[in-house]
């Protein structure tokens, strides 16, 4: 199954390792850090132009970690997973 992070992406449930929500986890030094790491090595990838709500943290299949910025809210992605919904 994929989870649909909006513009196009989509990534396997099973790469995912967390989704964060960036309101609650921003305010942390250490967070603000390994984001702003994940952009400078090409790791991270924005998706969409509205304000990004929350992040993706996922391992792909050759073992390298890439980071989501999604424009939708945590509870949203959260229920698509468990859904397993396309929309």
């Amino acid at each position: 199954m994929y989870l649909y992070l909006g513009q196009s992406v989509m990534v396997p449930h099973s790469e995912i390792l967390g989704i964060f929500d960036l309101d609650n986890t921003s305010w942390s030094p250490r967070t603000r850090r390994f984001l702003e790491r994940a952009e400078r090595e090409g790791r991270l990838t924005s998706v969409g132009d509205d304000l990004p709500k929350s992040f993706l943290l996922c391992r792909k299949e050759d073992g390298a970690d890439a980071v989501y910025v999604s424009q939708f809210n945590t509870a949203t992605l959260i229920r698509r997973v468990e859904n397993d919904s396309f929309e």
